[in-house]
């Protein structure tokens, strides 16, 4: 199999579609005959930045690439930046707003379970300019 590259836009504060990229991704891991422990943290690793994103983003976009033996995923987002890396994935710490924890979003694991999750994580965070998350998860056919 060659790689396959899916391309996917996310729409900042629009929780009802939050998760359409993971979903698909999923979706298309599956019917490739990938394991199912490598699709589920394909899945919650990009659930979980995809949240990020509508939160603390003003959107962005999702690159998948596909290979026979890893999952190359590069989350990109036009938002503020992150200006402390270390505290930001630090479990607990979120700078979610009130209305958002009201929804029950924010607890402050999105990026340590994006790490949990992921085989490779590298975070380039620019201030005022926004943050590129490179994910990969290493997989194997079944």
């Amino acid at each position: 199999m060659s790689s396959i590259h899916l391309h996917y836009d996310v729409n900042a504060e629009d929780f009802t579609r939050a998760g359409e990229a993971s979903g698909s991704v999923k979706k298309r891991l599956k019917a490739l005959g990938y394991n199912s422990d490598a699709i589920r943290r394909v899945a919650i690793a990009m659930y979980e930045a995809e949240i990020n994103m509508v939160i603390h983003a003003d959107g962005g976009f999702v690159d998948v690439d596909i290979y026979p033996d890893h999952v190359d995923i590069l989350l990109s987002d036009h938002g503020p930046g992150i200006p402390d890396v270390d505290k930001a994935m630090q479990e607990g710490f979120s700078t979610a707003p009130d209305n958002v924890r009201s929804l029950g979003f924010g607890a402050g694991m999105g990026l340590p379970n994006i790490k949990k999750y992921t085989d490779d994580m590298r975070i380039e965070t620019v201030i005022g300019k926004g943050t590129d998350l490179y994910l990969t998860v290493r997989v194997a056919e079944s």
